[in-house]
């Protein structure tokens, strides 16, 4: 057994060792079970506020009353989810941040004019033939 015991009592699950199990009708799809040999693990899910209470595991013995623990408090506290709010303004402020970005590029590049850096240079250097046919005519004979 699986019991709720303080603020709304209750039996969350119970199983057998016939493998018969009932699952309350508030945990039918919120909760997970398995078993292996004597060893049962139990898994609650999207727990809400109206689920804190404390849970007891306890196992029925032929003759007697319920045996259980003192078992587990679950206090749960809902909180509003901003993230997607937030993950807007994010989007926003990179997209917002991006474009500056792009704008403060191509002014800089305007102001610089890189044009000028992609023009073919007219060559203004003077170059002289050192070659041996030319240099013989200049040397001094004797």
């Amino acid at each position: 057994y699986l019991l709720r015991t303080h603020v709304q009592p209750d039996v969350v699950l119970h199983t057998s060792k016939l493998n018969i199990t009932r699952v309350s009708p508030a945990f039918v799809s919120r909760l997970e079970h398995s078993r292996e040999g004597n060893r049962v693990v139990i898994t609650l899910q999207n727990l809400q506020e109206k689920d804190s209470d404390n849970y007891v595991c306890a196992e029925e013995v032929t003759n007697s009353p319920l045996l259980s623990a003192s078992g587990t408090m679950v206090l749960v506290k809902e909180v509003k989810q901003t993230c997607e709010k937030s993950s807007w303004d994010l989007y926003a402020l990179a997209v917002v941040v991006a474009l500056l970005f792009c704008a403060l590029v191509c002014c800089t590049l305007y102001r610089v004019d890189v044009k000028k850096y992609f023009q073919k240079k007219n060559p203004n250097g003077v170059y002289e033939d050192m070659s041996y046919n030319s240099r013989r005519s200049t040397l001094v004979r004797t």
